[in-house]
């Protein structure tokens, strides 16, 4: 396809000439559905790497009426689930967004029941969903599952009624949200104005970039440019924030994800990262019940003229970050590496870390698609290096292999090694109290081993005492705290009774009452700057973990 050799060349006249190419394919059937994918990926391509003004006018008309194509009536089956306007979207989706897809688009969801394997529960969880009155059919009535849903929903969709019913359940959020993940149910989106596809959603930009010369394909000195920082930071407006929790949402519906940190993004900690040249950062904390209890984590959507092209994940603390990093199938061989060098550049500014790390299964082990994307040589060649001895000699036999032999690539069994360790890149001296090397879920053990020292079963009333006593300790009147506040001191207090807080400084419980308070913020990333800097702290939850694990 013509349009595919030209789409990554720029200068000259590249833009008259593509724009002449998409205007005519615009309206020529394509004879196969290979075809008009690959055609969608080069508009969706150019959307977000225009040339010129013109161009992008043109590709955006495209994409717009791509579901009217003749051709992708015709192709619309074939094409399901590549998350193409017009077609159907068939996965498991998880809770959160089982919901979010039922309330916006509850005549479009559907159960897939022929997929659906795991069905058993279904007859013995319904009665528990509905009210009591209605027991007596179904102890009486002798139906299958889908024909009690089928009689039971009304007007409803299937997929809409069962989400709303397991909504309903006495218990919190985690428990409905664990009952119905156990289902394990198949669902279907099918096509309707407004449901996700990934040529129409978009960010909405003040100014577009137009790419004028070639693409950055080269590596970035990485420590250059994680020391320079974003052009700006600039929290969202309410109404933006939820734009962009809802962008990130049907990015991952149209692409078979399903991540928590859109999921449960929170649109009042949002924020955009602005890089320059049209590349920006859509960065979502999220709610305060759903954060981690030590690390802050937040999901980042990478937008380039206001098309997602990738995302991030970040969690931060001990001035360290543990980042996985993806980009979109259509936009790998664009500026992966360039783009890379940003992230790092966003975690600094933000959490002010000076250590980053990428763990196994961002570097391929027990991930096929990131062994065969190279992702751990990736890294590698960016300066990121392995701390296991293991790893290390086996890093210097295949160089060995490459000197020797030009040609040589590394086997997938041997990159599946090598991606066994995390890898790291420091800005400083190395250290080891940082995340991939503290054992965070020791720190967790020996919390547990005191509640269950102290309290035995009765948690609940663990932690009431815990609070109480944390609140007297720390000089803090619990009546003046958010709702989100309170939360996060009740989460905590366990924590600051096992590290006995109250034989510390009046000055270190000060600040132990600032760091728990943050953690129940309006922008998490606070808690992490005031947490690693209180090395009272620091120091007595790694000793908490290293007691664990001697």
């Amino acid at each position: 396809m013509r349009l595919e050799d030209l789409a990554t060349t720029y200068g000259a006249s590249s833009g008259r000439a593509k724009q002449k190419l998409v205007a005519r394919m615009a309206t020529a059937p394509l004879a196969t559905s290979d075809a008009l994918l690959r055609l969608h990926e080069v508009l969706c391509f150019l959307r977000a790497y225009p040339d010129d003004a013109e161009l992008l006018r043109t590709v955006e008309a495209a994409l717009a009426g791509f579901a009217e194509r003749s051709d992708l009536q015709r192709f619309r089956h074939s094409l399901e689930d590549s998350g193409i306007a017009g077609t159907a979207i068939n996965y498991r989706f998880f809770w959160p967004t089982a919901c979010w897809l039922s309330r916006h688009w509850p005549q479009q969801l559907s159960i897939t029941w022929e997929d659906w394997d795991n069905r058993a529960r279904l007859l013995d969880l319904l009665p528990h969903t509905l009210p009591y009155t209605e027991t007596l059919a179904l102890d009486e009535v002798d139906r299958t599952d889908r024909e009690w849903i089928e009689e039971l929903r009304g007007d409803s969709g299937d997929a809409a009624f069962l989400t709303h019913r397991i909504g309903k359940l006495a218990g919190d959020e985690f428990t409905r949200e664990r009952t119905y993940d156990l289902l394990d149910v198949p669902l279907r989106l099918d096509a309707h104005p407004g449901t996700p596809a990934r040529g129409n959603d978009v960010f909405p930009v003040a100014d577009v970039s137009f790419q004028d010369g070639a693409l950055q394909r080269s590596r970035p000195k990485l420590r250059e440019d994680i020391l320079r920082p974003p052009v700006s930071i600039q929290p969202l407006s309410r109404a933006r924030g939820e734009r962009l929790v809802d962008l990130g949402r049907r990015a991952m519906v149209t692409r078979a994800r399903d991540l928590d940190g859109f999921a449960h993004a929170d649109a009042s900690d949002a924020r955009w990262v602005d890089c320059g040249d049209g590349l920006a950062f859509g960065l979502l904390g999220l709610k305060p019940q759903r954060r981690l209890m030590l690390e802050s984590s937040y999901a980042a959507l990478t937008i380039k003229n206001g098309v997602p092209i990738g995302y991030v994940l970040v969690s931060a603390l001990f001035g360290s970050a543990a980042i996985a990093y993806n980009v979109f199938e259509t936009f790998r061989g664009a500026e992966a590496a360039r783009v890379f060098g940003r992230v790092l550049s966003m975690g600094k500014a933000v959490f002010g870390c000076d250590t980053f790390s990428i763990d196994p299964y961002q570097l391929g082990y027990g991930n096929a698609e990131g062994l065969a994307s190279g992702a751990w040589w990736f890294y590698y060649k960016l300066g990121f290096r392995p701390r296991s001895s293991y790893v290390k000699r086996l890093v210097r036999e295949e160089r060995r292999a490459m000197k020797v032999d030009p040609t040589h690539r590394t086997a997938l069994d041997t990159l599946e090694e090598l991606a066994s360790e995390n890898l790291y890149f420091q800005l400083g001296t190395p250290r080891n109290d940082v995340i991939g090397e503290i054992a965070l879920g020791e720190i967790g053990l020996a919390v547990s081993h005191w509640m269950a020292e102290n309290y035995g079963a009765d948690r609940e009333r663990a932690l009431r005492e815990c609070a109480a006593h944390a609140a007297d300790t720390l000089a803090v009147d619990r009546r003046d705290l958010s709702p989100a506040q309170r939360l996060w001191w009740t989460r905590w207090s366990p924590i600051v009774c096992a590290v006995d807080a109250a034989s510390w400084p009046k000055r270190d419980r000060r600040k132990l009452a600032a760091v728990i308070l943050a953690k129940g913020g309006r922008h998490e990333s606070d808690f992490v700057p005031l947490f690693d800097t209180h090395p009272k702290l620091r120091d007595a939850l790694v000793a908490l973990g290293a007691r664990r694990t001697s």
